[in-house]
């Protein structure tokens, strides 16, 4: 019998990417699933594709009036959550040269502030025995071109995790975080670069994983699935590398 079956589960971000396989992997295990998006249509249809026991509602983690009503609108659907993954956000890269106060602004909004006040709202739904996950990345380890904002961002997500684990541990809730390395879905959607910079970006990042490809959402999705179960029972304030062994080797 899996370890989430009858978990509730709120996923950030959970109508593409690693949000949508996490919330697939979840519904697999048997888990009551409750996605947010930034737009209705998409919850629409993430619910139509995937089924099961899953439900959602709008929430942009950029903007700070849905921050401060997320905890209210999570209670038209629950009244506990057994783990909570903060995935929503995007990354755009810009050199330093480029940067502006617009593209600094949303990538923090969205990754540190969206990360933070998403945490508070949904603590009093957490129980002893809850799972925390945060979404990083390998940038936080790895200097990459046009990543600075989209870096710093990350690395501050990267310290919300141990500084909430250490926070939450007399309440027996566990934070941790699943930092991925390059990913085959839909992130360079939003990336701000045109479809030349998006493969020649991929091919230099390519050459930096030693295990010569992308990773695959699912692949971060059975990681999550493994924070959030009692196999991690004894792993708190850590952060695990999915990455192809891009930062290790």
């Amino acid at each position: 019998m899996s370890k989430l079956k009858g978990k509730v589960i709120v996923i950030t971000g959970g109508t593409s990417g690693i949000g949508k396989a996490t919330a697939q992997e979840f519904l697999d295990q048997g888990a009551k699933v409750i996605i947010t998006s930034r737009k209705q249509n998409n919850i629409d249809a993430t619910i139509k594709e995937l089924g099961g026991n899953l439900t959602g509602f709008v929430s942009d983690a950029g903007n700070f009036d849905d921050l401060q009503n997320f905890n209210k609108e999570l209670g038209k659907y629950t009244d506990h959550v057994d783990v909570l993954f903060v995935n929503a956000g995007f990354g755009k890269f810009t050199s330093l040269v480029d940067a502006d106060e617009e593209l600094f602004d949303s990538q923090f909004n969205a990754l540190v502030k969206g990360s933070y006040f998403t945490i508070q709202k949904t603590l009093p739904y957490l129980k002893a025995g809850s799972s925390v996950i945060l979404n990083t990345s390998v940038v936080t380890d790895i200097a990459m071109p046009g990543a600075s904002i989209y870096g710093a961002a990350k690395s501050a997500v990267s310290y919300l995790t141990k500084s909430f684990a250490n926070e939450l541990k007399e309440q027996q809730i566990r934070v941790n975080a699943v930092s991925p390395g390059p990913i085959g879905t839909n992130f360079f959607n939003e990336a701000g670069v045109s479809q030349e910079q998006q493969e020649a970006m991929a091919t230099q990042i390519l050459a930096q994983v030693p295990m010569n490809r992308f990773g695959e959402a699912s692949e971060i999705a059975k990681t999550v699935a493994f924070l959030a179960s009692s196999d991690s029972s004894f792993i708190t304030g850590h952060e695990i590398q999915v990455d192809g062994g891009m930062a290790q080797i």
